[in-house]
């Protein structure tokens, strides 16, 4: 278990989030459930109220808080994708039944947690050596709503109009 671990508050969605993000990548699971032992503001005796849950290698924990709380883009969960085909996996699968995408490769999932879909290569780019070519890049890369670490690499380049 991390030392630190975020901590997702819901309001009776904990275990479907939980459930839902471990489906995205390697190295994920549901670690624990812990249910109400008494009826409480966090709900009744017998209904989940904390799910202990690894994404990705990280712990994390999903509290279902018993009211309703907003996420704020404050705060976010960036994902490294090896490739455009891995951007393309997440995004579509974090969009899915009520997500919103957002401009620069964010988005809020279903349940309103935000979310940066990132291909690897995305900082050699925007932060490379040739500060023309990042320049070109971090152009193209603002004009994007998901990422496309090809169109990034030609603007880096200065093989594309942007």
């Amino acid at each position: 278990m991390s030392k630190v671990s975020p901590c997702l508050w819901f309001n009776g969605e904990a275990e479907e989030a939980a459930n839902f993000y471990v489906s995205l990548l390697p190295d994920s699971r549901i670690d624990r459930i812990q249910r109400n032992i008494v009826d409480g503001i966090a709900g009744k005796a017998g209904t989940v109220l904390v799910v202990d849950f690894t994404l990705g290698g990280q712990s994390y924990m999903a509290l279902n808080g018993g009211m309703k709380m907003e996420h704020s883009y404050a705060v976010s969960f960036m994902i490294n994708c090896v490739d455009q085909a891995e951007v393309d996996r997440l995004w579509d699968t974090l969009l899915a039944n009520g997500g919103k995408a957002d401009q620069c490769g964010w988005l809020r999932d279903r349940f309103g947690v935000s979310w940066q879909i990132v291909p690897a290569e995305f900082r050699d780019y925007i932060g490379g050596p040739d500060k023309a070519g990042a320049a070109r890049a971090m152009k193209a890369m603002l004009g994007m709503i998901k990422l496309d670490i090809d169109a990034m690499r030609k603007a880096y380049e200065g093989k594309s109009a942007a």
